[in-house]
């Protein structure tokens, strides 16, 4: 008799688990779907806020803009739409991933975040300098190169492997950068000084790119020895501080510089002195570039750094399609090839990205099923 009452409580409790264990699957179903949503507008915000913003850049020298240091301060000005985030900043999902229980101290904070606002504005103005001079399609797979450049500087400052597939895209990309080199646009490089301002705008953003991926890999180096944490809250306030600082740098540049007298000429010539279409332009450029570092802030937010610069990546093909439709760009045989390339190059890497993290969900012991409900219950 005792058998049998402890069978049926024991039966009682195993169907009182699969009751509360489906009951638990029925009410995460709309979490996901919130999840989902959300996943979709941040990645919606940084595509197209990539792709736009690239062409509302090229635009504005298209149509009679003659400033750098306005299209430099434009990508950099909005940063106050991130304020909100902050407030995003909970105990439940601001975890911290500490190195040492000991911070640094706050003159290191600040040296550190004016360094590297100097450098961000710095690389802003190559980008401008590279939009003046080549066409939406050159600049943009130029710039894909920026992804070989990670590689290299994480391999020395943040001990990343040299892999098969990782040099595999290294080589990729080198050789679609090399291609754009013998380039020659129809109708512009007629002229010395044209193929000077080519030159220019290669070197540009090449070095920008370059410049770039270096920033990332010190960022993420900083994170481990001088902010110490990794954190929502840490990733808004660089946001934050980074484009503060630009923001004055480019301020004082602009007005040392005298661009600032030179704004009523600039305005008068600008696509037949229409005004509105000159604020537009600037204001709707400032806009994307505020959008894509939205949708950024949330992917980190919501999944990863990593799965951020996955998204990105996916995007680079849009400006050049975009600038064949809109700015007339001719995709050349030269650039097809490149294109493709690049986008070799690029999913041979993202693929060693995705072998490391199959790896990492094997010693971690989780199915992908049990990943991705901890990921929607931790980050939902």
């Amino acid at each position: 008799m005792g058998e049998i009452t402890q069978d049926l409580h024991t039966n009682i409790n195993e169907n009182a688990k699969t009751i509360n264990k489906k009951s638990s699957i029925l009410l995460s179903y709309p979490r996901q779907y919130k999840w989902w949503l959300q996943m979709i507008i941040y990645t919606f915000l940084v595509l197209a806020g990539q792709s736009i913003g690239t062409l509302l850049g090229r635009i504005y020298f298209v149509n009679g803009g003659q400033s750098e240091w306005m299209a430099t301060l434009v990508q950099v000005i909005g940063f106050p739409i991130l304020f909100p985030f902050l407030w995003l900043t909970n105990s439940k999902n601001d975890q911290t991933e500490t190195n040492t229980t000991k911070p640094s101290k706050p003159l290191t904070l600040i040296s550190f975040y004016i360094a590297i606002g100097i450098f961000a504005a710095g690389i802003s103005m190559l980008y401008s300098v590279a939009l003046q001079y080549l066409p939406v399609t050159t600049f943009t797979l130029i710039c894909a190169s920026q992804l070989a450049f990670n590689a290299l500087f994480s391999y020395f400052l943040n001990n990343q492997k040299f892999t098969p597939y990782i040099v595999n895209s290294l080589v990729l990309l080198t050789i679609s950068s090399i291609l754009l080199v013998f380039q020659t646009d129809p109708g512009d490089n007629s002229s010395k000084t044209s193929k000077r301002k080519y030159v220019l705008g290669f070197v540009c953003a090449l070095a920008a790119s370059s410049s770039y991926a270096l920033l990332l890999s010190i960022i993420h180096l900083a994170y481990q020895k001088i902010i110490k944490k990794e954190t929502l809250r840490a990733v808004i306030d660089l946001a934050i501080y980074q484009n503060l600082v630009a923001t004055i740098v480019v301020l004082v540049g602009f007005f040392a510089s005298g661009d600032w007298k030179k704004l009523e000429g600039e305005i008068r010539v600008y696509k037949s002195g229409r005004v509105s279409s000159y604020v537009m332009n600037l204001f709707g450029t400032a806009v994307c570039w505020q959008a894509f570092a939205v949708g950024g802030v949330g992917l980190i937010f919501k999944v990863s750094s990593l799965f951020a610069n996955v998204i990105g990546i996916v995007g680079v093909p849009l400006p050049p399609i975009l600038a064949v439709i809109f700015l007339n760009d001719k995709l050349t045989g030269l650039k097809a090839v490149s294109m493709v390339l690049a986008m070799w190059g690029f999913v041979s890497y993202m693929y060693q990205h995705y072998l490391d993290d199959l790896e990492m969900k094997e010693k971690s012991g989780l199915s992908d099923d049990q990943q991705e409900g901890v990921l929607v219950d931790e980050r939902g």
